[in-house]
C-alpha cells in the first residue's frame, strides 16, 4: 500500500448537518453532498423536509432529478396533472425540461433523499409554471 495515498472517504450521520430553508415556506434542505462540507465532483445530494400542508407548484428543472421518499406521504402531479400518491420507498424521476415537470402537495410531514445531476448552483434552479398559460418563470 502507497502511505502517499491519503483517503478522502466521508462518513457521517446527516443529523451532523445543518438545516437550510428550502424554495418555498415549510421546506428545509440539509446537503449532505455537493456542498462545500462535502465536496462532491458532479452530483448534489439533499435531504429535503416538507412540513403537513406544503404545496411546491408545478416547477421543473435544467437538469434531471432523482427523489427517493424516505418517510411521510405526499401527492406528486406531473405536467399532465397526473395524480400519484407517494410514500416510503417511491422513487420519483423527473427528466431534465418540461418533460419532467413535478409539483408536490405534502399531506403529512416528508422527507425526501433528492439527487440532482450538478453540483453548479446555476443549473440546478426551478423554473416555475403556471397551469393556466403554461408559462414558465
Amino acid at each position: 500500500m502507497d502511505k502517499r495515498l491519503k483517503s478522502e472517504l466521508q462518513v457521517f450521520n446527516q443529523s451532523t448537518v445543518g438545516e437550510s430553508p428550502g424554495v418555498i415556506p415549510g421546506l428545509a434542505i440539509r446537503k449532505l453532498a455537493g456542498c462545500p462540507e462535502h465536496p462532491t465532483e458532479r452530483i448534489s445530494v439533499g435531504l429535503a423536509t416538507f412540513g403537513p400542508g406544503t404545496h411546491e407548484h408545478l416547477h421543473w428543472h435544467l437538469i434531471g432529478t432523482f427523489h427517493y421518499v424516505v418517510s411521510g406521504k405526499g401527492i406528486v402531479r406531473d405536467i399532465e396533472g397526473n395524480v400519484y400518491e407517494v410514500g416510503p420507498g417511491d422513487v420519483i424521476y423527473g427528466p431534465p425540461g418540461l418533460r419532467g415537470a413535478h409539483e408536490w402537495e405534502v399531506k403529512e410531514m416528508l422527507q425526501i433523499l433528492t439527487i440532482k445531476g450538478t453540483t453548479d448552483p446555476g443549473r440546478a434552479i426551478q423554473f416555475n409554471i403556471d397551469r393556466g398559460t403554461m408559462q414558465s418563470s
